[in-house]
């Protein structure tokens, strides 16, 4: 199986291109910071603050230092005892479970389901226990988990709803009673990070929290600054987590694009959709209709496992990276081996650490480049 070489080098992600068209308006947020020297809490971090807080569609947003401090600050002001309970999805990036594990909390695992990859609500319901704590829903690849039967979940049993929303930063999920809400502001608290390969990805390292809850705003300030209500006044225990003045600048800059890029991202995704929907093997990412789809990754299923890391294999031959979000189910890292799980307790999980490989999506994804992908997956496939 020979194929032409792509038109130009194909890649996952392509940050150098994207900050090229923005980099006269970076340049001038960078000077500015410098000029003024202002580089921890500067006037940059509160105003990219309340410029994502009124995209989201006026929630608060504290800034802090990354997405997993942010998940690490969430389960903070929760405020639970040692030992409670925290459910989380078994099929989801480490940091999930390790925000809990580094506050003495206990992660429960719960499957999630065959075709969005999103938590299983049922599951999840089924896990509570009087210990539980919190459910933390991950918006795996760009899309809403079931936001409706979580929140119902989180106030028929009285435990807190946490969202983490690295993957999904601008998705929205339709309710039932005509209510759209943004992805993050449904649950007590929702977590993002600005890691640079995020669809808001800043310079560096980020993150923020999101709220609808004033009262949990000021707390969550507390908890990133050290605990403090004032200058050398520590109400409580907390974190150094803070997102420097810099990267608050270079953000503001890239959330003016992101409508045009989440649009660019989904072009993109109708043309994989359209084109492989038909291949055999090949399952393309299920579409929440509840849900839109900002598509941080592009994820396809290969049906017979025997043939995914194959099929890896032969794209990297041709020119084309891809990459496998998780090659490995969290219970089976070392790490967490002392929950006690085993292999066969999550199924869908599992399978999908052997079936799942994401294809390059990024907005400036030529579509000659995409065309040479499809054909590329097409030639392997059959």
């Amino acid at each position: 199986m020979i194929l032409p070489a792509p038109p130009t080098p194909v890649l996952l992600l392509d940050l150098a291109a994207e900050h090229a068209a923005l980099q006269p308006a970076l340049n001038d947020a960078m000077q500015e910071v410098m000029d003024a020297a202002t580089f921890i809490q500067g006037p940059a971090v509160g105003q990219f603050a309340a410029e994502l807080g009124e995209y989201l569609g006026g929630a608060h947003v504290v800034p802090c230092a990354n997405g997993t401090d942010a998940l690490t600050l969430a389960l903070m002001s929760l405020e639970l005892p040692a030992g409670a309970e925290v459910i989380v999805p078994a099929f989801t990036y480490v940091a999930t479970l390790e925000a809990a594990a580094l506050l003495g909390l206990r992660p429960v695992l719960v499957d999630v389901l065959s075709d969005t990859f999103n938590i299983d609500p049922a599951a999840a319901e089924a896990a509570i226990t009087p210990r539980t704590g919190a459910i933390v829903a991950v918006h795996l690849f760009g899309q809403c988990a079931d936001l409706e039967a979580l929140r119902a979940i989180s106030a028929r049993h009285g435990v807190a709803l946490i969202e983490d929303n690295a993957q999904a930063i601008g998705a929205t999920f339709q309710m039932q009673n005509g209510e759209t809400a943004m992805a993050g502001t449904v649950g007590a608290v929702g977590t993002t990070s600005f890691f640079p390969s995020k669809n808001l990805g800043c310079l560096g390292d980020g993150g923020a929290l999101l709220t609808r809850d004033s009262a949990r705003a000021a707390l969550l300030h507390q908890l990133a600054n050290h605990g403090q209500s004032r200058k050398y006044y520590h109400q409580r225990i907390g974190l150094n987590s803070r997102l420097d003045t810099l990267q608050a600048a270079l953000l503001r800059v890239k959330l003016q694009q992101l409508p045009h890029n989440t649009a660019a991202r989904q072009a993109v995704a109708a043309r994989y959709d359209a084109a492989l929907a038909d291949v055999a093997g090949v399952i393309i990412p299920a579409r929440d209709s509840r849900s839109t789809h900002v598509f941080h990754q592009y994820t396809i299923q290969v049906t017979d496992t025997r043939r995914r890391n194959d099929l890896q294999h032969f794209l990297k031959s041709c020119g084309v990276p891809t990459m496998i979000y998780y090659p490995l189910p969290v219970h089976a890292q070392p790490a967490y081996a002392y929950l006690g799980y085993r292999a066969g307790q999550f199924p869908v999980a599992e399978r999908l650490c052997g079936a799942v490989l994401s294809l390059p999506i990024h907005p400036l994804l030529t579509v000659e480049q995409q065309e040479y992908i499809i054909d590329c997956v097409k030639s392997f496939m059959g």
